[in-house]
């Protein structure tokens, strides 16, 4: 079997916001969306601070879909159009979609986005990757772990973007590789395990 997951370094991080534009501008996310965000721990507001200054502290939490085993937005799809492919990853059949939005309600992790009007970018083109298909008005969105780029081999753009290396790309399954190692060896932990979704993004310190 196969499970692709990311684990992600919150000491490495720096808040920079580089993996949610590289993410926005390979998969063509329009105006006003993103699939994948950096919240600053104990803020309101996404890039704040705890403390008085000049005692400032941050702690970074990038966030996207977390393509988890036993995924609640799965559960509550009535079409079918959320589902677990073979590579572990959560995606989304787009043709079936019916824009219901309760997968973005049984979320814990707020992941997803809903196209609530025609999609409009800037510039006035759809911009990424060829062979990432478009969505409409009235479909979700979110996360694909990059499903293009790493079906053919490649790394998610977050992660191959991502200046402080605070990203580690694989296969869960795979004992051997550099995500298992990592995930065993930092002791890693996953956001809202109370929840038992078991997501497959881990973090870690």
């Amino acid at each position: 079997m196969t499970k692709l997951a990311i684990a992600i370094n919150q000491t490495r991080c720096i808040g920079c916001q580089t993996c949610a534009f590289a993410c926005k501008m390979q998969n063509g996310v329009p105006d006003g969306m993103r699939w994948n965000r950096v919240l600053t721990e104990g803020c309101d507001v996404e890039d704040g601070a705890l403390g008085a200054y000049p005692n400032l502290e941050r702690v970074y939490t990038p966030l996207a879909c977390q393509h988890c085993e036993n995924p609640a937005c799965l559960r509550v799809c009535p079409t079918g159009a959320t589902y677990k492919d073979d590579k572990g990853r959560v995606e989304i059949d787009y043709d079936k979609c019916i824009g219901c939005r309760m997968c973005m309600a049984a979320c814990p992790y707020n992941a997803r986005v809903f196209n609530w009007s025609e999609p409009k970018r800037t510039p006035d083109f759809v911009y990424g990757d060829a062979s990432v298909p478009t969505r409409q008005k009235g479909v979700m969105e979110k996360c694909t772990l990059c499903k293009e780029r790493t079906d053919r081999g490649e790394e998610p753009m977050c992660v191959a973007c991502c200046p402080a290396k605070a990203r580690i790309y694989g296969d869960l399954d795979d004992p051997a590789s550099e995500i298992s190692q990592v995930i065993a060896k930092r002791h890693a932990y996953v956001l809202l395990e109370e929840q038992g979704t078991h997501p497959q993004v881990h973090y870690f310190n």
